[in-house]
């Protein structure tokens, strides 16, 4: 992650991930089948003419693969699902798959049908909001909160 990419006529870059259990808040929260899954890119085309992003997958170590979602409805910067981009200008934004949590690849193809893959290590960092917990203090045996 991190490194661009270069498979013709395009350049990828995956920057960031995270891993949801929802999309949205409240009745209007929209819930996965396993976890939602963003993976935040760009693409940028270094072609001569307009260029089709294609759907993305991610494989696992076993060789098994997630396909991409057609819908981004509650995807923060979403993507989009049918991607066209012109000459020199440069698609950003998050991909979003419904997967169990583990450790992916990111198959990346042109369109000669070229594959190249970006690893996307298993990590939770940042997806937990921090919580203080209240302690007992020594002397009075009572709850106190941390500052």
């Amino acid at each position: 992650m991190g490194e661009r990419v270069v498979l013709a006529p395009f350049t990828y870059a995956v920057y960031e991930k995270q891993w949801l259990a929802q999309l949205g808040t409240g009745t209007e929260a929209r819930l996965p089948q396993s976890r939602f899954f963003l993976v935040r890119i760009s693409a940028t085309n270094g072609g001569t003419s307009e260029g089709y992003v294609p759907n993305l997958t991610l494989e696992d170590d076993a060789g098994n693969s997630c396909a991409e979602l057609s819908n981004g409805d509650g995807v923060p910067h979403w993507t989009g699902y049918l991607r066209v981009v012109k000459p020199a200008d440069t698609l950003q934004g998050n991909l979003v798959f419904d997967c169990v949590p583990k450790h992916y690849r990111l198959k990346l193809l042109n369109e000669e049908g070229r594959a190249a893959y970006v690893d996307i290590p298993l990590s939770f960092e940042g997806d937990a909001p921090t919580v203080d917990i209240p302690r007992r203090d020594d002397t009075t045996g009572s709850l106190k909160h941390p500052k």
